[in-house]
């Protein structure tokens, strides 16, 4: 090894173990996600920067899919970070389907085992939870999605194409349907399929901070450390 890297190691000792440690960590315990569209408002907003529980569900061989244990199930509802099952990109959506549910949906409406959501309009949206004007600047909708104790909202786009409509799926041992809540503006499950329970890396539950793009990247203060309650789920 050449002397002037042994002795930056040396000299840089404690902080390549603390940056270590980090790395490790993150693989392991916890990581740290950018919100990087509008798929998942009202909830998510774009800048938004979530905590990811990586042992929610599974403790995992540190930096792969493998599985050493598993410690709880993904619930319906639950917001989670998983691997694109199509190209492996990182992404942040919601558990819709579980294993063993039979899911459909009809002119924008789910059915879970039989069961139709109920919806009802959220007459006066806050504007700031609805997707960029520069990104959509047509009519949207939210509505309040509820199935037994499942209940968040949901954003819609009347005017946009998109897949609102699909037949029964049997959801089939280790395998989950995730969906965003932006509905017409989000790439999930619809189109890539279902995503294996490895490919899950954690399940989100709070938001580290926020950073508004359109006000030249402000600070969202009032969403610093923000929990997202069991009402968004």
């Amino acid at each position: 090894m050449n002397f002037n890297l042994r002795k930056l190691i040396a000299d840089n000792k404690t902080f390549l173990f603390f940056v270590a440690g980090m790395i490790l960590m993150r693989s392991a315990l916890a990581d740290w996600y950018v919100v990087p569209s509008s798929s998942m408002y009202p909830h998510l907003l774009e800048g938004d920067r979530v905590i990811a529980n990586r042992i929610a569900y599974d403790i995992k061989l540190p930096f792969t899919d493998v599985i050493l244990k598993q410690v709880g199930d993904p619930q319906r509802g639950d917001i989670v970070t998983f691997s694109s099952p199509a190209d492996g990109v990182r992404l942040i959506k919601r558990v819709i389907g579980l294993p063993g549910d039979v899911v459909e949906m009809r002119d924008q409406k789910l059915i879970i085992n039989g069961l139709i959501a109920d919806y009802a309009e959220v007459v006066e949206p806050d504007p700031a939870h609805l997707t960029p004007k520069r990104e959509y600047p047509n009519q949207q909708l939210m509505f309040t999605e509820k199935l037994g104790s499942f209940q968040h909202n949901i954003l819609v786009m009347p005017e946009r194409p998109a897949l609102r409509t699909f037949d029964p799926v049997t959801v089939p041992a280790g395998y989950y349907m995730m969906l965003g809540d932006n509905r017409d503006n989000s790439n999930d499950s619809r189109f890539y399929g279902l995503v294996k329970r490895e490919l899950i890396t954690g399940r989100v539950n709070r938001l580290m901070f926020s950073l508004d793009y359109d006000n030249y990247y402000l600070p969202r203060v009032e969403r610093f450390g923000a929990k997202l309650t069991q009402s968004d789920h």
